[in-house]
């Protein structure tokens, strides 16, 4: 376990909870449940799979069941991992411990950047449902104020970005239930102004592959994004009470909440309209409570839409902050950037992360039209990597548990090595994926220079923090 190095503040009453690196244990089992039911319900999927829909057709669906496979197979091995050792920078620490220094470096700066480009996202779209009030207002302005915003929440305590994230998860999952009871109803006996409701609506406009099986795999991209956050209930180890049964339950509710949320909203959404009536720039969510015509509907819908985009946009604020003072816990970081403010919490991380995440208000002045593909293209990129290591790590692991180096857990990975290796190609299946799309191509040249800044970067920040480079 790495020993806190940096200087602390001082002494609060609750400093007696503090764990050994120095966090808080403010987020209770109820707080953590509802992060790991809403955390990853944000704007993949309410607002990128209406042009998802529009590229691939009902054969999205698809996509996300396999998807979902392979992201809970990289979730249990996360959860094996977190069982073997629950902390705060939980990929960036099993990298670094079982994949070298170099790794871990890699791991924690690039799941930094992809929370950091992710933010910006959600503050994108958060600016286009504020349109859907107010179109006169900038969706910059928009993005500008809900950073703002979010920022001094995560400032004030562990326990206020928690309760927050547990009002807004539970507004997201109330009203994606509500919506799939009300589409059930309507396909049962229609209402509103929708034509013909059916289930063969899923089939019926040209198949389930009515662009073809192609077009449909490069849909993957978008989907992948959607799945961003789940991964979170890792980040919050060092703060959660009784991290091994609490993150264990969060795991294992995984493939019901995307059984639910996911595969179950896009089932209902095809099914009560056809998949033509959906499109880029518009969230499927709101256009099928539009045409239902229930009064006040899709004004209600819009705003549980704003608060999924502020959602993860606050969950977002928080890992990067715990990555950043991860990182300089371990020597990787500048030492300034593991400071904690009086209240535990890594203020001079959440500082440079959302003074970065500003970029994303810039790029709307600049190119509002296109700024939500060009932000979640780079974001899956790096997402992959980030996943990728986890899989790498649990390999590495499970071959020490196997050599008697450390000792068998009892929350398992089914069928690994097996099922980790497979999600694993999966994941390299999306990277080639990403040649055959513009944004992806873009995706990708980010993904080479930042490959680039953090290979040059490692020896520098290494000399800057007087550690020297491991030779092997």
């Amino acid at each position: 376990m790495t020993t806190e190095r940096n200087s602390q503040s001082p002494a609060t009453p609750a400093l007696a909870e503090a764990t050994e690196e120095g966090y808080q244990r403010g987020l209770n089992p109820r707080t953590i449940q509802m992060i790991a039911i809403g955390g990853a319900i944000g704007t993949g999927l309410f607002w990128g799979s209406g042009g998802a829909i529009e590229k691939s057709g009902p054969a999205l669906i698809l996509c996300y069941v396999a998807a979902g496979l392979a992201i809970f197979v990289v979730m249990r091995a996360l959860g094996e991992l977190l069982t073997y050792r629950p902390v705060s920078g939980s990929f960036a620490e099993y990298a670094h411990e079982f994949l070298g220094a170099f790794a871990g470096f890699v791991t924690g700066w690039t799941y930094w950047a992809v929370w950091v480009v992710t933010c910006m996202a959600e503050i994108t779209v958060a600016g286009h449902y504020v349109n859907y009030w107010w179109p006169a207002i900038p969706v910059w302005l928009t993005a500008l104020v809900v950073l703002g915003v979010l920022f001094v929440v995560n400032l004030i305590s562990v326990k206020m970005f928690g309760e927050g994230e547990f009002w807004f998860s539970t507004i997201k999952v109330t009203a994606i239930v509500v919506m799939i009871v009300i589409g059930i109803a309507v396909l049962i006996h229609p209402f509103g102004h929708v034509q013909h409701p059916s289930v063969t609506n899923l089939w019926s406009e040209g198949g389930m592959f009515p662009h073809g099986f192609g077009q449909a795999l490069l849909s993957l991209q978008i989907v992948l994004f959607a799945y961003a956050g789940v991964e979170l209930v890792g980040v919050t180890a060092g703060e959660a009470a009784d991290p091994r049964r609490t993150l264990r339950r969060a795991i294992n509710s995984l493939p019901l909440r995307i059984g639910l949320f996911y595969i179950g909203s896009l089932v209902v959404i095809m099914s009560v309209s056809s998949w033509r009536a959906f499109h880029s720039g518009a969230s499927p969510f709101v256009v099928v409570f539009e045409q239902i015509g229930i009064p006040g509907a899709a004004g209600i819908i819009n705003f549980v839409l704003l608060t999924a985009a502020l959602s993860s946009c606050n969950s977002g604020i928080y890992s990067t902050g715990r990555m950043v003072r991860s990182l300089s816990m371990r020597g990787e970081a500048p030492e300034a950037l593991g400071r904690l403010s009086k209240r535990r919490v890594p203020y001079v991380g959440i500082v440079l992360s959302a003074a970065l995440m500003v970029i994303g208000v810039i790029i709307n002045v600049i190119s509002p039209d296109k700024a939500f593909n060009y932000i979640t293209s780079v974001s899956t990129v790096g997402m992959i990597v980030v996943w990728s290591m986890i899989l790498l790590c649990h390999m590495a692991y499970r071959a020490k548990v196997r050599r008697g180096e450390l000792p068998a857990g009892d929350y398992r990975l089914p069928g690994a090595p097996l099922t980790s290796g497979l999600a694993l190609i999966f994941l390299g299946l999306v990277v080639v994926l990403l040649f055959f799309s513009v944004d992806g191509r873009t995706a990708l040249t980010v993904g080479a220079v930042w490959a680039v800044l953090v290979c040059a970067g490692y020896p520098i920040v290494n000399r800057l923090t007087r550690r020297p480079v491991p030779v092997s």
